[in-house]
């Protein structure tokens, strides 16, 4: 049994975000700053996946202004204190493969440097000796990590300014091995 460590290529790797609230929705991407996953005998067994919380783009607002004004609402303390924490992680814990190409990760994510135990299915687009890419979602509760703003957890009569607690990660990542 070889265990193998593929780096994630973050330049061909992508994480789009959506979140909602009663009016609608927003959606834009955010990066990948670096991470890895290791396989034994083919099989994922651990891994982690840092991100860059200063990455984070709105992809529907056209405004120029008004995207500027979210994302600087997105990066203050209302949300993410991007300046505090330039990034956010996920490290597996425990993985269960549950088809040929699906598997459950379980691990600890960590915003703002609180961190809790989640996990979601990811299935494996391609698996060689030199590459592996992925895909997956994972939806996150922003309220367990100090993200309150227009929660109704939090804040009474809102009305139609709520913004709901669950916001989705769907990602694709690439990782390879320097194994020749």
């Amino acid at each position: 049994m070889e265990t193998i460590q593929f780096e994630i290529e973050s330049a061909k790797s992508q994480i789009d975000w959506t979140g909602r609230k009663v009016t609608g929705a927003h959606n834009g991407t955010i990066g990948i700053k670096e991470g890895n996953f290791i396989l034994n005998d083919g099989k994922i067994i651990g891994g982690n996946i840092v991100i860059n919380t200063a990455s984070i783009k709105i992809l529907d607002v056209t405004d120029a202004a008004t995207n500027q004004q979210f994302a600087g609402h997105l990066a203050s303390d209302d949300f993410f204190s991007i300046e505090k924490f330039p990034t956010a992680s996920f490290t597996i814990s425990n993985t269960r493969q549950l088809t040929a190409n699906t598997y459950y990760l379980e691990g600890n994510l960590t915003i703002k440097d609180i961190t809790h135990l989640t996990g979601f299915e990811v299935t494996v687009e391609e698996n060689t000796e030199n590459a592996l890419s992925l895909k997956g979602k994972l939806v996150i509760d922003r309220t367990k990590y100090d993200i309150k703003f227009r929660s109704g957890n939090f804040f009474k009569d809102l009305g139609d300014t709520l913004i709901y607690n669950d916001f989705d990660l769907d990602f694709t990542i690439t990782a390879q091995t320097s194994k020749n």
